[in-house]
């Protein structure tokens, strides 16, 4: 059986490391890197970091997310910016499209429902 209790860290070797579909970025290279702590489905949680860029997203799943440290941006299709600031916490919900921006590395805690 799984832990009943886990704690969110970077302390050890990264799980992932991806970039965003080239056809998606739409400036910089962002480097992804992933510490998951929970991986069944359909929930996933974790720590996410990554380096400065911009790409298209397309949500199918709901995502909620606190901002650690770092800058960036959530522009949905309409085109409303929201900020991405050390301590704002937000949620994606399913049919989210819009573009999302790092300006300065951002690592972020998330849970994801699909």
């Amino acid at each position: 059986m799984p832990p009943l209790h886990l704690t969110l860290s970077t302390d050890r070797t990264p799980d992932e490391t991806s970039r965003p579909d080239p056809a998606k970025r739409l400036h910089g290279d962002p480097i992804h890197t992933t510490w998951l702590h929970e991986d069944r489905a359909p929930l996933y949680a974790g720590v996410w970091h990554s380096t400065p860029g911009a790409w298209r997203v397309q949500y199918d799943e709901w995502e909620y997310f606190h901002v650690l440290e770092g800058h960036g941006t959530l522009t949905d299709a309409e085109g409303a910016t929201t900020p991405l600031t050390p301590g704002s916490r937000h949620i994606i919900r399913p049919g989210f499209a819009g573009i999302f921006e790092v300006t300065e590395p951002l690592t972020k805690d998330f849970v994801i429902l699909t």
